[in-house]
């Protein structure tokens, strides 16, 4: 009885799609975006240290890469891309650096939609 429904039902999907271009039943293109968190480590660092960026990263289908991003007073500045979870990436603070340093994560999934993650704050000694 379930194979008569799902048959019925695709007969019915092809019918239509042939009337109105497409139609879906939640099996096919990736319509969602990708989701991504980011944490630092250590979270106080002073100029020149190196921190660690690691971000996790999910996707209906596929995440593509991860970009890490510094947030800098004249926009953001693309520090690095991984390709491969877990995702990383090592960067050193600023030189010249004062009070706190932002940072943020976005995951790019295999149909180009993207997503942020929140930033996280690393505190300069």
């Amino acid at each position: 009885m379930a194979r008569r429904i799902f048959v019925l039902l695709a007969l019915a999907a092809a019918g239509l799609a042939g009337c109105y271009g497409s139609l879906s039943f939640g099996i096919g293109p990736d319509d969602d975006p990708p989701s991504v968190s980011l944490a630092a480590a250590p979270t106080t660092a002073a100029p020149g240290e190196l921190i660690g960026l690691v971000a996790a990263a999910n996707d209906d289908y596929a995440v593509r890469e991860v970009e890490f991003f510094r947030v800098d007073v004249g926009g953001n500045t693309l520090l690095g891309r991984d390709s491969s979870a877990p995702y990383a990436l090592e960067t050193a603070v600023p030189a010249g650096a004062s009070g706190t340093v932002r940072y943020f994560a976005r995951a790019v999934d295999d149909a180009g939609q993207d997503s942020d993650s929140q930033d996280v704050v690393v505190t300069v000694r």
